[in-house]
């Protein structure tokens, strides 16, 4: 017999507290130990509790006489879930308590369950009187850790407040077309003889955005390769990169791989891609099998070329950092849970050695795209503004589009509700030196 649902929904969850790893990788032991008719819940659950974490755990403070033991955050856990079910879900109050109540005798723990239903009770008798006694919590006020909330207000001002709603709503389910395949006009019609509503993106010109979320054994085509899942503001750096036939590309930390086969969509171009982490190299491949296309694909650190570079200059690189990934909290709201400030800071050293030690491998009069999925200025266009001013070859190409936000370097896709993540992209030419 499985562990209650909610129980298993706080075991995931509490993984992801104690930062031994995303809801991405602590969700499908969880999942495989449910019964079927149980997942769909259990992922809702354990989604749901992570994108409210900063309020639900505001809560939970204030409702908790003090605060509860690391060993015992199973039960925490499970007080957050019921939380966020009495919330947000539409299970009646007493339904939900019961639920909560059933999930915290898993726990083996004697007073867990009368903990759970004393706190969850309490919500209830309080849950007008709260908002006040906790308006003073940037936590529970924006659903945001404080000090990203605050850094958000610094970098965007009139913009931080759009971004913060944004990120607490669950994103759009986006398609790439392959082009090699079918046009976007052709897929859409595909789309509608399955009687799969959707329409097509404003600025990808690749993009299809469903209206409603579906598997991908449902997408015409989609394990003969012609189309992908994909966020329409990661489709626009081909848009940026001015490729042509015969182009030599470096595609780093290319990982899972979306970007790496867009390119080879697009343009017959030979594409070098190159990843860090050897446990992501194979979701790369299958993509690119799924697809159909072929790329030299290393397993190295982009940032040493020196051991695996053979010497011949890249015609363009396309260089998606790693980020905090603040652009796609609506996707990972867990991210709410694991980056912290100090995190930002050495993201961004990373960022600046990785386009300082990739620019000696693109040729003269290439041109190298630079792209996070962050909202933070921390990571995206100071780092560009560094590296221009120290690097006398480096020009800065302004991005002329009817998308995003134009920085001084740069331009800033935000979170939008119905449509795209956030992004970042800049391009920088190298100028010839004869």
């Amino acid at each position: 017999m499985s562990e209650p649902t909610r129980y298993l929904a706080a075991l995931a969850i509490v993984e992801v507290l104690r930062e031994q790893g995303s809801l991405a990788g602590s969700l499908p032991l969880a999942l495989s130990q449910a019964e079927a008719k149980e997942r769909s819940l259990l992922s809702q659950l354990t989604y749901g509790t992570c994108r409210f974490y900063p309020r639900l755990h505001a809560l939970g403070q204030h409702l908790l006489n003090k605060p509860m033991r690391k060993k015992d955050w199973d039960v925490y856990g499970v007080i957050l879930i019921g939380l966020y079910e009495i919330s947000h879900l539409r299970t009646p109050d007493h339904a939900a308590v019961t639920n909560a109540v059933e999930a915290a005798k898993a726990s083996g723990q004697p007073w867990a369950a009368s903990l759970v239903n004393g706190v969850l009770r309490a919500y209830l008798r309080q849950r007008q009187a709260l908002p006040q006694a906790l308006t003073q919590q940037a936590e529970y006020q924006y659903n945001h850790p404080a000090w990203l909330a605050a850094k958000l207000a610094s970098h965007w001002p009139e913009q931080w407040h759009a971004i913060v709603t944004a990120n607490d709503q669950q994103a759009p389910m986006t398609l790439r077309v392959n082009q090699r395949h079918h046009s976007r006009d052709a897929y859409l019609q595909l789309l509608q003889q399955a009687d799969i509503k959707a329409h097509a993106c404003t600025y990808s010109p690749w993009g299809i955005q469903l209206l409603k979320a579906c598997q991908v054994d449902a997408l015409p085509g989609f394990f003969e390769g012609w189309v992908s899942v994909q966020d329409e503001a990661p489709q626009l750096a081909p848009t940026l990169l001015d490729l042509e036939d015969g182009q030599s590309i470096l595609d780093a930390c290319a990982a899972p791989g979306g970007k790496t086969g867009h390119l080879l969509e697009v343009a017959d171009v030979e594409v070098t891609a190159i990843e860090l982490e050897e446990r992501r190299i194979g979701r790369l491949h299958e993509n690119l099998a799924r697809l159909g296309l072929n790329a030299k694909v290393i397993c190295d650190d982009a940032s040493a070329p020196d051991s695996w570079w053979d010497g011949q200059a890249f015609d363009r690189i396309l260089l998606d950092a790693p980020c905090s990934a603040t652009g796609v909290i609506r996707r990972n709201p867990d991210i709410k849970i694991l980056r912290t400030s100090e995190e930002i800071a050495r993201l961004a050293q990373l960022q600046l050695l990785l386009i300082q030690r990739l620019w000696p491998t693109l040729a003269p009069g290439g041109r190298l795209v630079y792209a996070t999925c962050s909202v933070l200025k921390q990571e995206n266009e100071r780092i560009v503004k560094r590296f221009v001013a120290q690097q006398a070859d480096a020009e800065h190409i302004p991005i002329e589009a009817n998308w995003g936000q134009q920085a001084e370097f740069g331009r800033q896709l935000f979170p939008t509700p119905d449509s795209h993540d956030g992004f970042y992209y800049a391009v920088l030419s190298k100028q010839s030196t004869a």
